[in-house]
């Protein structure tokens, strides 16, 4: 909402319709790492519609070089010859040579006679999905200080830390004095979290929690555990974007249902689950991320209704659930079902948004055998958590209702603080206002998303471009995720500078220099 209207809700959908009825039918959306050779029709399915339209050397580099920095081609995979994709695009060869030699020059391809040619990043460029967050991140040559728009997280809460901290000092060394393998997690931590998910209304027992490093990792786990590459998936579009990297990886086919400012699809939702039997679902219905949207129940029992018909398991992220702002918090979506009738529903949380990234500490709800099969694959993994990190994350979460109206008063303060500094500075852009969640989901008007980001970087300002969060390429292009969790100072100059370069006299046009990364 911009001065109170809803915009550009019928636009989302057609523009997701377009695409994911132009690409779905022909490959999956991503191609990881354990495929070494890239088919030239994998290729172009994974291509932007406007692209496939009319192929230029420099659109086709440009959205190469996009596919790799969002991992959905990986890399040190070997490209399709220049003769067979430009077959495959209806190119000439040209076009597609010409590609090429720009990525090799840019350091995002490498070619070896007689071996082909293969992905790789430049030299000096971070990981595919990272970045580093420092004090001076993005920062100007002049030495002004970056701010850092992608990360949907605010610092720690210090009271309640050090209070927390205080606590488990005196505690450690018992702790110390074991072996300090806790696969499933520390049993006070895990007794809890059951707990803290039977007071909201869904009753359960110690048994039913895993302990993880993260709902990220809780994520992973479950896909790890439930699905087989090739597999049928899906979710919601947009969606977090790191869930989605999870899926890529795991060589998932991910089938999307629209979210838009009107809230869920449902009837498209129900049609792909009982279309395609999708091995597992993913939802994030309570303060959506990154639309901010809030799901309501009658979509929720239709949901669950649908995923136990067809036999789908339902992941539900409640990351964001106890940033409830404007609404009451909503109740565990698993706590609508009949009895029994939830056992096909993962719930997945952390303290990461309510309290601190920086303190790695998730779970995961489901059945006892479940949680049992889940460690099983956890062991393989890192054996067990940070001892240290859930001895701290006990008496947050325990205190969890008597620290959060702070924390939310604080968010209610910094959203009104982005709400005017858009207002002043960038008047022709539009939103929604969320009722609750970390972020506001930016209509620009144009499909510049990517190109607004670039120059926004080159002016110290980090920022999460909408078709970071999209299924399909291409989408989401006139979105920007911006979040109100940095002091209303910082959020005001980090708007004025992400204006500045919308405005500037030079016009935007699709470029991509450096991987995306986002929380």
């Amino acid at each position: 909402m911009a001065n109170g209207r809803v915009v550009h809700t019928v636009a989302d959908r057609a523009v997701h319709g377009a695409v994911h009825r132009a690409v779905h039918s022909v490959a999956p959306r991503a191609v990881p790492a354990a495929d070494t050779t890239l088919g030239s029709r994998q290729v172009a399915a994974m291509l932007p519609a406007q692209v496939l339209a009319r192929p230029g050397y420099r659109s086709l580099a440009d959205a190469l070089r996009t596919l790799i920095l969002d991992g959905r081609i990986a890399l040190h995979v070997r490209l399709p010859a220049e003769r067979e994709l430009a077959e495959a695009l209806g190119a000439s060869r040209a076009t597609v040579t010409g590609a090429y030699d720009l990525l090799r020059g840019s350091g995002y391809l490498r070619s070896r006679r007689g071996s082909g040619t293969w992905t790789e990043l430049p030299e000096g460029h971070g990981p595919v999905g990272a970045h580093l967050p420092t004090a001076g991140s993005g920062a100007r040559a002049g030495g002004e200080a970056g701010i850092d728009l992608a990360i949907a997280a605010m610092g720690a809460p210090e009271d309640s830390l050090a209070e927390a901290l205080a606590w488990a000092v005196p505690r450690l060394p018992a702790l110390a004095r074991s072996p300090g393998y806790h696969p499933f997690g520390l049993p006070d931590l895990r007794a809890a979290v059951a707990d803290r998910f039977t007071r909201r209304g869904l009753p359960t027992r110690p048994e039913q929690i895993l302990v993880t490093a993260g709902a990220q990792q809780a994520f992973a786990l479950v896909v790890s555990l439930l699905c087989r590459p090739g597999d049928r998936v899906l979710t919601e579009s947009p969606t977090y974007a790191n869930a989605l990297d999870a899926l890529r990886h795991a060589r998932l086919r991910t089938g999307s249902v629209p979210v838009s400012d009107a809230g869920w699809d449902m009837e498209t939702a129900e049609s792909a689950l009982h279309r395609t039997l999708p091995r597992l679902a993913y939802t994030i219905p309570d303060f959506h991320n990154p639309t901010g949207a809030l799901m309501p129940e009658e979509h929720r029992l239709r949901l669950l209704s649908a995923t136990r018909a067809t036999g789908t398991w339902l992941v539900v992220d409640e990351t964001i659930a106890d940033i409830a702002l404007d609404v009451p918090a909503p109740a565990p979506l698993a706590s609508l079902a009949p009895r029994s009738g939830a056992d096909h529903v993962i719930t997945i949380g952390s303290l990461s948004k309510s309290h601190w990234g920086g303190l790695r500490v998730g779970w995961i709800r489901a059945t006892a055998r479940l949680v049992n099969e889940l460690t099983a694959v956890r062991v393989s993994a890192d054996m067990t958590g940070s001892v240290l990190d859930q001895v701290v994350a006990l008496p947050l979460l325990e205190g969890l209702d008597r620290h959060l109206p702070r924390r939310l008063a604080e968010l209610r303060v910094r959203r009104a603080a982005l709400v005017g500094s858009l207002e002043r500075h960038a008047p022709e852009w539009s939103w929604r206002l969320p009722p609750g969640g970390l972020s506001l989901w930016v209509d620009l008007r144009e499909p510049v998303s990517s190109a607004l980001a670039e120059r926004a970087a080159a002016a110290g300002v980090h920022i999460g471009r909408g078709a970071r969060f999209g299924v399909d390429p291409g989408t989401f292009e006139h979105r920007l995720r911006i979040p109100y969790t940095l002091p209303p100072d910082r959020l005001d100059e980090g708007v004025r500078r992400l204006a500045a370069a919308f405005h500037d006299g030079v016009p935007l046009a699709p470029a991509v220099e450096r991987p995306y990364w986002v929380a």
